[in-house]
């Protein structure tokens, strides 16, 4: 991934940003030991953000599409009063399988439901209860149909957040499958009417989309 400010300063904002529990240490050295593409985890600066994100909205329901290791549900689950639930979708029965280890160690872990299998199945399948916020963070080619199944399932007023989405800067000549898409999804956020959207540089490139 390619950083969009100069080392220096990327370290200067990790270190103004309030520092994750010992959990998420662990769970962090943990994936970077043993999972393969260590590198899509969410860090310290991200995984605040979606905390306050989440806090912000006064959200009660996340949908997440990408748990990994866990570590961005597990920042939003923090968010989230007693009765408030993470659906988190992935493929990945071992990056999943470590996810919940740490989740069963978390006093908000059990606020978190992961779901194995296709998340476009998922999503079809799903109850109409809304959600109050999306994180979208998963296969970059599937981010345009990921978007039209997640958007009528957010509340009037939720929040979509998408991760990736300058992809370390390829958007401006795009050369990959996974480059095109996003370039697909951006262009379709920012002329959307339904939403209200702000694309930010923060680490890889975060997209907020505000459905009206």
């Amino acid at each position: 991934m390619k950083l969009f400010v100069p080392p220096e300063i990327d370290a200067y904002v990790e270190a103004h940003t309030r520092a994750r529990p010992p959990l998420f240490e662990e769970l962090r050295a943990r994936t970077y030991a043993e999972v393969p593409s260590p590198q899509m985890q969410v860090g310290r600066v991200e995984g605040t953000l979606l905390k306050l994100l989440c806090a912000l909205t006064g959200a009660r329901r996340v949908l997440e599409i990408g748990t990994f290791t866990g570590y961005s549900a597990l920042c939003m689950a923090e968010a989230l009063p007693d009765d408030g639930e993470v659906v988190t979708c992935d493929l990945d029965p071992a990056s999943t399988t470590l996810a919940q280890s740490f989740f069963d160690r978390s006093e908000h872990g059990r606020k978190i439901r992961i779901v194995l299998g296709d998340a476009r199945t998922t999503l079809r399948a799903l109850d109409d209860r809304p959600f109050d916020v999306a994180f979208l963070d998963a296969d970059k080619t599937g981010y345009p149909e990921y978007y039209e199944l997640v958007l009528p399932r957010l509340r009037p007023g939720g929040l979509l957040v998408a991760d990736n989405v300058l992809w370390s800067g390829e958007v401006l000549a795009p050369e990959t499958d996974d480059a095109r898409a996003l370039v697909r999804f951006n262009a379709r956020v920012q002329v959307d009417e339904r939403v209200e959207n702000v694309m930010l540089p923060v680490r890889d490139g975060i997209m907020l989309a505000r459905k009206r």
